[in-house]
This record gives structure tokens, sequence and C-alpha cells, in this order.
């Protein structure tokens, strides 16, 4: 019912910026929740952050490791949302995929993505040193 797609992902040198995007098309009323997860290689799929989509004014929850670098927002006559990406390290190479929860959910599981009910194909971000 949801069909997501994200963009923006690319190489940069440590220190630099990126900015992802996630278009989201179809049901896309029923969306509450959109967030990012990343996949490092050889690594667990964390979560990145979050943001509530239609309550709550937008409010955000963030990793600790992304705190105060990242900053994700939505853009709801868009149905997109975006994710700012400051101060990189190559630490944060990962492939980041965009995800929607059709439903509502509390901060003490907005983080696990077994939450989540659509995803996108995931976009590559690469950060050199």
């Amino acid at each position: 019912q949801v069909q997501l797609v994200e963009s923006g992902g690319g190489l940069v040198q440590a220190g630099g910026s990126l900015r992802l995007s996630c278009a989201a098309s179809g049901r896309t009323f029923s969306t509450y929740v959109m967030g990012w997860f990343r996949q490092a290689p050889g690594k667990e799929r964390e979560f990145v952050a979050a943001i509530r989509w239609i309550w709550s004014g937008g409010s955000t929850v963030y990793a600790d490791s992304v705190k105060g670098r990242f900053t994700i927002s939505r853009d709801i006559p868009k149905n997109a949302v975006y994710l700012q990406m400051n101060s990189l390290r190559p630490e944060d190479t990962a492939v980041y995929y965009c995800a929607a929860r059709a439903r509502t959910v509390g901060d003490s599981r907005i983080t696990h993505e077994e939450e989540y009910d659509y995803w996108g194909q995931g976009t590559q971000v690469t950060v050199s040193s």
C-alpha cells in the first residue's frame, strides 16, 4: 500500500555532508511514522532516526551515534522524508534504508526495525577518510 524510494546517497569525504531523500507513494495517509535505518559492511542493521508523520507535530528520535550531526525532517505535502547528514565519519558508511509504519508506535519501540511495515531498496553512503 506504500512504496518508498530512497535517493541522495553517494561518496563524500569525512567531515562532509549528504542529504538523503525518501519519496512515499500509495496510501500515504495511513503512514504514522517514517524512519531511517542503516547497515554497514559486516554489521547488523541499526536505527538512525525517526519522525512522526501526522501526529506530535513531527517529533523526532535519534540514535546516540548520530545525534547532533543528523537531522530528519518531513514534507507532508510532498510525501517525503529527508535525512540531512553533517560531519560525516567513515563509520557512517552504510546502506541507508527508509522505512514506514502504518500504525502509531510508542517511543519505546520506534527504534526497532520489526515495527516498520514498508521498506525502500536502500541507498549507499560511503564516507572516505
